[in-house]
């Protein structure tokens, strides 16, 4: 059944008209009147709900009922990713809301191969959140991650209080690092954790220890060097597995 997602609030027996780009789906799928569908608002749960009215540059639904389904896993993970460059950043944020993140800070750092500021930065964060959207409406999760706006690692890491909060995690990919997976806590932290991954050619020596100094602790992935994009996937996998996110 065709999800959508539609920035509303959404009640039983109320006759809603659809967002233009959610109506564009509609004509593409080729749905019609009597044709089911399910809406979700990002506020948690979904809506069954029967498509009404289709014309060409409008539809409008009738809800039918609320459905409390969550699929979100038992703990909270952002991704702090350094931005790769291509379309690598749009293929590891859809993968990794499939995977269970909750959230995603956009990385520039000394060895980023794309430099993003001003509208640019903007427009690219706006892009990331229409992955994030249709990454949740093909997986059927039911509530956003959020994609915040893109930041320079040190000021990222100066914001951040100097210890990390009882019962959170901080987590610093490396290839240097001598702690692997095997010494990570075996029940998910109630305070969250935090994920900061390097971008092309890694992260420097120096943010490297100012994370550190910022309570990040350096885990190693395995004997192998991994690119960027497959680095977040795979411990995001990892912890889902580790954790019951599955």
């Amino acid at each position: 059944m065709p999800r959508f997602f539609v920035a509303t609030p959404l009640y039983p027996d109320d006759v809603v008209a659809l967002p233009d780009d959610v109506v564009r789906h509609v004509l593409v799928l080729r749905l019609q009147p009597g044709d089911s569908i399910t809406l979700f608002n990002g506020e948690g749960g979904e809506y069954s709900a029967e498509l009404v009215e289709v014309e060409r540059r409008s539809a409008r639904v009738k809800i039918r009922e609320f459905r409390a389904i969550e699929v979100e896993p038992p703990y909270r993970l952002t991704l702090a990713q350094g931005i790769a460059g291509g379309d690598k950043m749009d293929w590891l944020i859809e993968k990794a809301v499939e995977l269970g993140a909750s959230g995603f800070v956009p990385l520039s750092t000394a060895r980023s191969v794309v430099r993003l500021a001003g509208e640019r930065a903007q427009r690219r964060q706006q892009h990331w959140q229409g992955v994030v959207r249709a990454s949740c409406e093909q997986c059927g999760r039911n509530r956003l991650p959020e994609v915040m706006p893109v930041q320079e690692i040190g000021a990222w890491l100066d914001a951040l209080p100097r210890e990390s909060a009882p019962g959170e995690l901080r987590l610093l990919l490396s290839p240097r690092a001598s702690i692997g997976f095997s010494a990570l806590p075996d029940a998910p932290p109630q305070g969250g954790v935090t994920v900061l991954i390097g971008p092309e050619g890694g992260l420097s020596a120096d943010e490297e220890a100012a994370a550190v100094e910022r309570g990040f602790t350096a885990v190693g992935v395995g004997p192998r060097i991994l690119r960027t994009e497959t680095a977040g996937i795979a411990v995001l996998a990892a912890l889902a597995a580790r954790w019951g996110g599955w």
